[in-house]
């Protein structure tokens, strides 16, 4: 895993998602929900909820706005009824694309993947038909751009709580965890008043995949075509960037 940051490729993703302001309130609801969703909506013993919450909080989402979502998520308010989906398929020069969305009309969202792959040089694909590339984990952020945080140190915490690697990359460290152990990472290093800087269960690519600049600049056009979707929640790769 040491030597590809993700970290890097998120921050790139945010800037850009950033420039659009008017989606970033509903893919934090999105976020809210599923993670309501999945893990209840006590804050408490959900790490998942918390984060999402945090982060919607970080971007000045109404506290009002929070609640009606995980009041959703948990049957005590009436409204949409999001579903999970994901696709998997391949982007110019052979790239690995997974496509994970939540939907309240997955007929409009499916047709807007396969458009979005289709006109951006990109095929998509069956169930499975790349997902073994990759390997879920749980991925964990905290910054360190002013070095306050020993490696040692933090190292220890992580692996302690159950971590199963931490890299340090682009002044950040990057914690892995498998998915059933990540909640209790979570809980832990926040116990221990580190400030997560991106917390969530995720898919790493095993290998990664380099491209010509040409082909690199056709596949970030597929990959800022598919989050163009409001039903986006993340689209992750294996293309190895030459920035």
């Amino acid at each position: 895993m040491a030597g590809h940051s993700k970290w890097k490729n998120i921050q790139k993703r945010k800037n850009a998602q950033d420039a659009k302001k008017g989606k970033i309130f509903m893919r934090h609801a999105k976020d809210i929900y599923l993670a309501a969703k999945s893990g209840g909506g006590d804050m408490d013993t959900n790490a998942a909820l918390r984060t999402a919450v945090d982060k919607a909080k970080a971007d000045n989402m109404p506290n009002d706005n929070i609640e009606r979502n995980i009041k959703k998520a948990t049957g005590t308010l009436d409204g949409a009824t999001y579903e999970e989906i994901t696709y998997e398929g391949y982007g110019p020069g052979g790239v690995a694309v997974i496509v994970n969305v939540l939907t309240d009309n997955k007929n409009r969202t499916a047709a807007e993947i396969r458009h979005a792959f289709k006109k951006n040089g990109g095929n998509l694909g069956e169930n499975g038909s790349v997902s073994f590339m990759f390997d879920r984990k749980g991925y964990i952020v905290v910054e360190n751009e002013d070095g306050a945080i020993d490696e040692d140190t933090i190292t220890l915490d992580a692996l302690e709580a159950g971590a199963e690697d931490v890299s340090v990359e682009d002044g950040a460290f990057e914690i892995f965890t498998s998915p059933e152990d990540y909640q209790d990472v979570v809980s832990y290093l926040e116990e221990q008043s580190y400030k997560l800087a991106d917390a969530e269960v995720t898919f790493i690519p095993q290998n990664y995949n380099s491209l010509s600049p040409e082909d690199e600049e056709k596949m970030m056009k597929l990959v800022d075509a598919l989050e163009e979707s409001e039903d986006v929640q993340d689209v992750h790769h294996n293309l190895e960037s030459n920035e």
